[in-house]
């Protein structure tokens, strides 16, 4: 029979879950977070009170109510106080965020890379620079308590090794243990396209939302998958990569070597193939493709069309297999469905089960380019989350910016 818990891991637990009710939904009056957490208001107040005394929320008077009686209390995270780190590895970028509790972006940057082999070396020495840079522009007895990492490849779930990037070049490279060494502390890494799926959930379109797909579109198209309000991971972590998912069999090449993949057929470079756009690359490609089929260019009309043809190929069976709520276009992804929604919903229509997709809602997604960034940053909270006290203590020692001289 297992033991009933003792006194401080009840602490410990209701301490994690109020500090995660005011980082996920933001400033909550100390009447709102006992009627969530089912707790008497003096427990409330303690578990404020020790939250407060350890600087991670603090408790002010609420604006006007137009209510009768004494007002409760209202408690914020602090969110210029204690941040996280949020990378994010793309096929043609690398970005930096520092991240506020509660979810605040307070500072970014951002590096553009051309498309092709990224060598690891470089890029965590860029990283490393970028994430110092983003630490000197923190305030003065702020707290840095965790880093997580978003990628755009295979990750294994319980060591942070990239197990195959093909966009970039990467198989097997440890990049969470070489970026911890590195910054010397712990670096969380994950899927970018999870991670952007975690960000629309707690943060997005989709929040709320327990059954979702969230399709993330660079030089590859990747998948993070939510049911039930959990995200499928699988056996090592891999699950999600339907950029892989075959909806064209014998069509074009895939950098995976597979033919006629999703992101060979719907992904940036069919779209600029298909448009005879070999002026440009990348991102600047899409917008530009888009922006002339705007205008009535024929070929860059028919380039969408039959891209948003093979997307809404993909979208088709991940509803029949999946039955989401709501799928979720990010990345480059979300200028082509909006460039190319009719061919989706057409697709989907003829091809999806009616009782599936029925009352499926596609949407695009409302963090753009930074749901990575923000699912890495949902990551690195994770620890603090669980147990806010002693993370908090680890973390003001040893100082972060020492460790990376």
């Amino acid at each position: 029979m297992k033991a009933a818990p003792s006194p401080d891991e009840i602490r410990r637990r209701n301490l994690a879950v109020l500090l995660r009710h005011v980082h996920v939904s933001g400033p909550l009056s100390r009447a709102e977070l006992a009627e969530r957490m089912g707790l008497n208001r003096s427990t409330i107040l303690a578990l404020t009170t020790d939250l407060a005394a350890a600087g991670l929320v603090r408790e002010e008077l609420p604006g006007q109510t137009g209510k009768a009686g004494r007002p409760s209390l209202v408690v914020r995270p602090e969110s210029d106080r204690v941040y996280v780190l949020a990378l994010d590895v793309g096929a043609d970028r690398l970005a930096v965020a520092r991240v506020g509790l509660g979810g605040a972006i307070l500072d970014r940057c951002e590096m553009p890379r051309d498309t092709g082999t990224f060598d690891p070396d470089e890029v965590i020495a860029e990283l490393a620079r970028m994430t110092e840079s983003m630490m000197d522009a923190a305030h003065k007895g702020a707290v840095c308590v965790g880093v997580g990492l978003a990628f755009c490849g295979m990750v294994r779930e319980r060591d942070g090794v990239v197990r195959y990037g093909p966009n970039i070049g990467w198989v097997d490279v440890p990049v969470g243990a070489l970026l911890s060494e590195r910054l010397g502390v712990p670096v969380a890494v994950g899927n970018n396209a999870n991670l952007g799926a975690i960000a629309e959930r707690e943060r997005g379109v989709g929040t709320g939302v327990r059954d979702l797909i969230y399709l993330h579109g660079e030089v590859g198209i990747g998948g993070g998958v939510i049911m039930g309000g959990e995200l499928l991971g699988g056996e090592g972590g891999y699950g999600g990569e339907v950029g892989h998912m075959i909806v064209n069999p014998g069509g074009r090449a895939c950098r995976c070597g597979s033919r006629g993949c999703l992101e060979a057929e719907a992904g940036e470079l069919a779209l600029i193939a298909a448009a005879g756009r070999s002026d440009l690359t990348g991102r600047a490609a899409v917008a530009a493709i888009v922006d002339a089929a705007a205008r009535g260019d024929a070929d860059a009309r028919d380039a969408l069309h039959q891209v948003g043809d093979w997307l809404g190929y993909g979208v088709a069976n991940l509803v029949n297999v999946f039955n989401p709520t709501m799928v979720v276009f990010g990345g480059v992804l979300r200028e082509i469905y909006l460039a190319a929604a009719a061919q989706v919903r057409s697709r989907l229509a003829v091809n999806g089960l009616l009782a599936v997709r029925e009352r499926v809602r596609l949407r695009t997604s409302a963090l753009a380019d930074d749901a990575p960034l923000v699912g890495a940053a949902e990551l690195a909270f994770a620890e603090l989350l669980t147990d806010p006290l002693q993370t908090l203590a680890r973390a003001q020692t040893p100082d972060l910016r020492a460790s990376t001289e």
